[in-house]
């Protein structure tokens, strides 16, 4: 029996996706005001809503303010969650962290999780982080976002588990189409996928990205920054232009991967949204959980690390320390650069860990349309050189490119397609990855692309890098070994062992392979 004037009626709503129920009730509010309460269910009333009113302009917050008063009523069991997504906790193997929305704020949300699909025993109440835009044009009304975290820690290594998220009227016990999964970390090493690209946005060739990936079985993927372009300036200004409502069309497209897959996620230029805080945080600490073992998880929420099985994994915020986009430049007052120093440390000491993989935004090292960050070099470059990284990963820039081996600054071993680099002798292999999604960008003029089975051999190519003083300076590079202008990732194969190693590719947005190589150490 349908419940007039509460939202969706329940026969429309079985026949909507979450997102196509999202936009149904948005527009509703947009078109009516107010949602009608005669008539309500008793218990479970929801509030929340848009308002397309005129605000004051916008402030730079400490953190994400709070709602205005409720627009409107809509009972629990029409509000449907979406936008899930999984991250770990600074233990894999025992800690998981899920998030999703909700389009209006409710009573009572809760994860229930289990071994089985019909056994959800275990109950954990959520926390609810709500998030205002005010408008910030004419074009553009104000925006109540609702975010919902649970923290599941106690789990049982190398264990898959079931999971469903709810609220009061909405219980996912009783919707089995609902639930997702997830699976621990493995308590002793053995072999794994991970994925990464960065700069995805909401497009056709964002969402086939997400189906290829979704084909390697990864345990993670890594997303290198530049994550929904909700701020399509990217300058970390108020002056940029920005819609909140974006973010809820890229949380939709990414729920067929990151509700089982952790998406472990950095920050770029694009993602200092400066209506929220000083640093441009304010919306992401609302949306995501990642782990907080950086060096301080509430300032510079994108820092932090994890092991999954013989992998130390380094998160780090580039917007601390470009030269090309300063809006945050200096911002930790260094303290980013000194933990990376001693996490680094830490985890080449450790008996535990093979490899040791960086991840973040801009590029250490590109010819493509931003080319390199001097800022990183400048920093960052000595202590990958130092602690002997085995590969970093970078996004910014919206092609597949690759280097050889570089040390000190200088190619260590050329690394043509299929070959084998040993991080103790040659240097580190920086790849940028930021063909998932976003419009293409290309390389210098008259250089060509060079990828399996269509190689353009070369000894230099012209490019630039970026000044303290923000200039462009000019310099040749001989490091730019593979070329791919088109929508792709990166999928590692890690193998244990006795002689464990990193089995790197880059596969189209076709599926085909595209780059290939390894990475063994002491080899």
């Amino acid at each position: 029996m349908d419940t007039p004037n509460l939202g969706i009626p329940q026969r429309l709503a079985r026949r909507l996706s979450m997102p196509e129920q999202y936009e149904y009730l948005r527009t509703k509010l947009s078109r009516r005001g107010t949602l009608a309460t005669a008539g309500a269910m008793a218990g479970g009333l929801l509030v929340g809503g848009c308002s397309g009113s005129e605000e004051e302009p916008a402030r730079k917050r400490s953190s994400p303010p709070a709602p205005a008063a409720a627009t409107g009523r809509v009972h629990g069991s029409v509000v449907v969650p979406f936008g899930r997504r999984l991250a770990f906790g600074a233990d894999p193997k025992t800690q998981m962290r899920i998030s999703w929305q909700v389009p209006f704020a409710v009573k009572q949300p809760y994860v229930r999780v289990g071994l089985k699909p019909w056994e959800l025993s275990r109950k954990i109440e959520a926390e609810l982080r709500d998030l205002r835009t005010p408008s910030l044009s004419e074009m553009l009304p104000s925006v109540d976002q609702y975010y919902l975290h649970a923290a599941l820690d106690g789990l049982k290594p190398g264990t898959t588990y079931y999971y469903g998220v709810g609220h009061e009227g909405f219980d996912p016990a009783d919707r089995l189409e609902t639930l997702g999964t997830f699976t621990t970390a493995p308590a002793k090493a053995e072999s794994f996928v991970f994925t990464a690209f960065g700069d995805q946005g909401v497009s056709y060739d964002a969402l086939a990205n997400d189906q290829v990936i979704l084909g390697q079985n990864p345990a993670f993927h890594l997303h290198a920054g530049d994550i929904c372009y909700a701020d399509t300036t990217g300058h970390g200004e108020e002056g940029d232009v920005y819609d909140a409502r974006v973010w809820d069309q890229f949380l939709a497209q990414t729920e067929s991967v990151a509700k089982s897959v952790p998406w472990m996620v950095s920050y770029g230029n694009h993602d200092m949204e400066a209506w929220y805080s000083l640093d441009g945080y304010g919306g992401q600490l609302a949306r995501w959980s990642l782990p907080e073992n950086g060096f301080d998880p509430r300032k510079a929420p994108g820092v932090y690390s994890f092991v999954y099985g013989n992998v130390g994994v380094v998160s780090l915020d580039a917007n601390d320390v470009s030269y090309e986009i300063p809006a945050n430049l200096g911002y930790t007052d260094g303290k980013q650069t000194k933990w990376l120093d001693r996490r680094l440390g830490e985890l080449r000491a450790s008996d535990a860990v093979d490899f040791v993989v960086v991840f973040f935004h801009h590029c250490v090292y590109s010819t493509s349309t931003h080319a390199s960050d001097g800022g990183l070099r400048d920093t960052w470059l000595p202590l990958f050189t130092k602690h002997q990284v085995d590969l970093v990963i970078n996004g910014h820039n919206h092609v597949y490119e690759r280097t050889d081996a570089i040390k000190g600054g200088r190619v260590g071993k050329r690394v043509p397609v299929g070959a084998s680099t040993d991080p103790t002798r040659d240097g580190t292999v920086y790849v940028t990855a930021g063909g998932a999604g976003k419009e293409l960008y290309g390389f210098p003029e008259g250089v060509a692309d060079s990828y399996e089975g269509r190689t353009d051999e070369r000894e230099s190519v012209e490019s630039y890098h970026w000044t303290k003083e923000r200039e462009q300076k000019s310099e040749t590079v001989e490091w730019s070994r593979v070329r791919y202008t088109g929508f792709s990732f990166l999928s590692v194969e890690v193998e244990a062992g006795t002689a464990p190693r990193l089995k790197v590719s880059a596969l189209a947005q076709t599926g085909a392979r595209i780059d290939h190589f390894e990475v063994r150490r002491g080899a």
